[in-house]
């Protein structure tokens, strides 16, 4: 067994052991969620603040609460179409939140070029969640992309922890805009596929009158 291998079992005993407990405790997963929204906003105050290595330490336990919600719901067959929904839009509301409080902090000390960097991975960061949620109206599935939202996450972790943030922002903000690039062909290509399938079956029917 390899270390990564052990450590995410061991990871992943801890996580099933506070979804037990919480499950147990009859806490409702909309509640997790929005709890998890609080912390991300106080990371967000943290990040304004300049308090980097604290804001990340707070980020984490956010990620907590984001990894056990929906695994609760599921835990207690609570899992509803409304709770993937709630889930989704304070998701957002958190990844915009924690973003905010870059460009305050940015803006604070007038690095201009680190405010517009931001608004950048800001962007990416939300389109890359309404590129899947538009083309799944038009395909079954869009998952591809290499920086969606939990990579986009422990990013910003780990540059928070180590007052990295600038590395980080400039691969957010490429890869995740390269994400919805990928995203736009991948539906393009996945559409043309299926108009494809549906004509010929139209012609198929066609010629069988």
């Amino acid at each position: 067994m390899t270390y990564t291998r052990a450590l995410g079992l061991f990871f992943g005993k801890i996580i099933e052991k506070i979804v037990g407990a919480l499950a147990l405790s009859r806490i409702h997963p909309n509640v997790l969620t929005f709890i998890g929204l609080l912390i991300n906003v106080w990371a967000a105050f943290l990040f304004a603040a300049g308090r980097f290595r604290f804001a990340g330490i707070v980020l984490i336990g956010a990620g907590l609460f984001d990894m056990v919600d929906g695994r609760v719901a599921r835990e207690t067959n609570q899992v509803t179409r409304f709770g993937g929904f709630f889930d989704s839009v304070l998701d957002r509301y958190s990844d915009l939140g924690v973003l905010m409080g870059l460009l305050v902090y940015y803006a604070s000390i007038n690095r201009f070029f680190y405010i517009v960097l931001t608004a950048l991975a800001m962007t990416g960061s939300v389109m890359v969640s309404y590129s899947r949620a538009r083309a799944e109206n038009a395909i079954p599935k869009c998952k591809v992309g290499f920086l969606e939202r939990p990579e986009r996450v422990v990013l910003l972790i780990i540059g928070a922890l180590f007052d990295r943030m600038a590395p980080v922002l400039w691969v957010t903000a490429v890869l995740s805009n390269l994400t919805v690039i990928h995203r736009m062909i991948y539906t393009f290509q996945e559409a043309k596929r299926l108009e494809d399938a549906q004509l010929r079956a139209v012609s198929a029917r066609t010629a069988k009158r």
